[in-house]
């Protein structure tokens, strides 16, 4: 019987990959002075939460961040279906979430690189939603073959 040779990482490391190219964008893209941008400082001051009044902007920001490192985490140990579709809806919101952030960037009218980065981490988010629709479907094309084999 032939075996599919298998090349690159599995769906789950494919995952984790495009979390981690789309957190390190979304780093970059914060720390490029969107931050003071949206509350009107200068881009070159520092914007600690203690210049301003963000406490509960800075527990999104983390929620922002932290989801997608727990997906990252939780892709790594299991795969149950219940995930996979859960991870599929998140992806989404994300996605979503990339394009109206995209296109209040164009309102703003932030700098050309920052657009770009924001584009760059739309497209990422595409190929997650891509990679984890096809992760989701993977158990169901897994749970056809045993019932036919069996």
């Amino acid at each position: 019987m032939k075996t599919k040779e298998q090349t690159g990482l599995n769906s789950q490391g494919k995952i984790i990959a495009l979390w981690t190219a789309f957190l390190l964008g979304m780093l970059f893209h914060t720390q490029l002075a969107l931050m003071p941008l949206f509350h009107g400082l200068n881009v070159m001051e520092s914007h600690t939460h203690e210049y301003l009044e963000l406490h509960n902007i800075m527990w999104l920001m983390l929620g922002v961040f932290a989801l997608p490192m727990l997906a990252m985490i939780v892709t790594a140990f299991t795969s149950s279906r219940p995930y996979r579709i859960i991870h599929l809806g998140l992806t989404l919101v994300y996605t979503v979430n990339n394009a109206l952030h995209f296109i209040l960037d164009v309102m703003v009218k932030v700098p050309d690189y920052q657009l770009f980065l924001m584009a760059f981490l739309f497209v990422i988010g595409l190929l997650l939603n891509l990679v984890s629709y096809q992760w989701m479907k993977e158990s169901s094309r897994s749970k056809k073959a045993l019932r036919i084999v069996s």
